[in-house]
């Protein structure tokens, strides 16, 4: 008997680790995360956009009239207080491990709030850190409320294939919560976020597949919300936008972010009033050699290979069986590849006194200590007044399967 009250006593103690156990059916998940100004000092517009999870499922069918979601805005000073606060009235537990994005919008992004609002982020367990930051042009609940996905009802589900997609093409950059803390705090590089918006700029835009910022770009019907280039920031506050165009360069030009297949058009060289489309592959890392003694300007040569795979040719050029058009086809898409990356560059230099490709990791074993690193001042001294060459290289080219 002595052994059997022995044995119960074990099982009770592992069975002791379920007393804080909360039921599914007893949590509200948070998909997206909103951010704007509040309407005193020091205080910001928490919008939670809780998910409900039976719209879609077999359990309701898809003639529910319930939400996809539901949408609510406290007013708070940081992440815990606020979801403290919109508890008060939510029924459910609000849970944030489930969270795709963090929406926050340009007004917030270009002031000194920015950081002290993300700093309650790096300190609670609750948000993961592979959270995407998104910027929006308006006022996160309002972009949330307007963007109405045509194809995808459940939100967690929309995002994620957006999200997932948009990095693919290389039109929006990867910009989760670790990455921000990365490299704000070694206060060397730039950080690229995401740029959306569901307001229609009325600026009157004219480009390739790439050539413009969310808002801009030409379109009727679906979905009003747009993804397209990325927000900049440094020193952890926003300073200007990049196009769907130079956020491509950039991924490319950066070793620590994956880099997919890009669908690209490119001026034809014959027929100039055409657009040849092809496929951009990188299967190799960009190389990057840093020359650096000190004393002279730093030396930066860059050389990225890749790969293309025309797709289509309108001009209807014979660039296949003719090998100097091929060749000529060739040079004409590195040229115009080292021009994008050589404009970025120089704004990069001129107008931001940093680079988002995170270059600085190349150049610190020039240095014994971190204090050698931090007084030769990548940001102040070394990159703004460094000789940057890129080139990209072309090692192969196809045209399809067309006989």
């Amino acid at each position: 008997m002595t052994y059997v009250k022995y044995i119960l006593l074990i099982i009770m103690v592992f069975l002791s680790g379920c007393y804080d156990k909360t039921e599914l059916e007893q949590q509200a998940y948070v998909i997206a995360i909103g951010i704007g100004m509040g309407e005193e000092k020091n205080t910001y517009n928490f919008t939670y956009q809780i998910a409900n999870p039976e719209v879609g499922s077999s359990i309701t069918g898809s003639s529910s009239d319930e939400k996809p979601y539901d949408l609510v805005t406290v007013q708070g000073t940081d992440f815990l207080t606020a979801t403290a606060t919109a508890n008060s009235f939510v029924a459910k537990t609000i849970t944030l491990d489930h969270t795709k994005i963090l929406a926050v919008s340009e007004e917030i992004a270009r002031s000194e709030d920015f950081l002290r609002v993300m700093q309650g982020a790096s300190r609670t367990t609750e948000i993961r850190r592979q959270v995407n930051i998104v910027v929006t042009k308006e006022e996160p609940r309002t972009f949330i409320e307007t963007n109405q996905p045509q194809l995808e009802t459940r939100p967690h589900k929309y995002y994620q294939l957006m999200l997932g997609r948009s990095t693919e093409t290389g039109i929006v950059p990867q910009a989760d919560i670790h990455r921000f803390f990365q490299l704000t705090e070694g206060d060397a590089d730039l950080f690229l976020a995401m740029y959306a918006t569901t307001q229609v700029s009325d600026k009157n835009t004219e480009g390739g597949e790439d050539e413009y910022v969310a808002g801009e770009i030409p379109k009727e019907g679906g979905n009003p919300t747009q993804f397209m280039g990325s927000a900049v920031f440094k020193e952890g506050k926003m300073i200007d936008t990049l196009t769907g165009e130079e956020t491509r360069i950039a991924l490319i030009l950066d070793n620590t972010l994956d880099m997919s297949d890009l669908l690209v058009t490119f001026q034809d060289p014959v027929k100039n009033e055409y657009l040849i489309s092809g496929d951009f592959a990188k299967k190799q890392p960009t190389k990057v050699k840093i020359e650096y003694n000190g004393d002279a300007p730093a030396k930066i040569d860059v050389t990225v290979p890749f790969q293309m795979e025309i797709l289509a040719i309108p001009s209807l050029i014979d660039y296949t069986n003719n090998k100097d058009l091929r060749e000529k086809l060739k040079t004409s898409i590195e040229d115009e590849l080292n021009k994008s990356a050589e404009a970025l560059v120089k704004k990069a230099q001129e107008e931001y006194g940093s680079d988002p490709f995170y270059w600085s990791i190349y150049i610190r074993n020039k240095f014994w200590t971190l204090q050698e690193y931090r007084q030769a001042d990548w940001n102040k001294k070394i990159w703004p007044n460094a000789d940057v060459n890129v080139k990209f290289e072309m090692n192969r080219i196809e045209f399809g399967k067309m006989l």
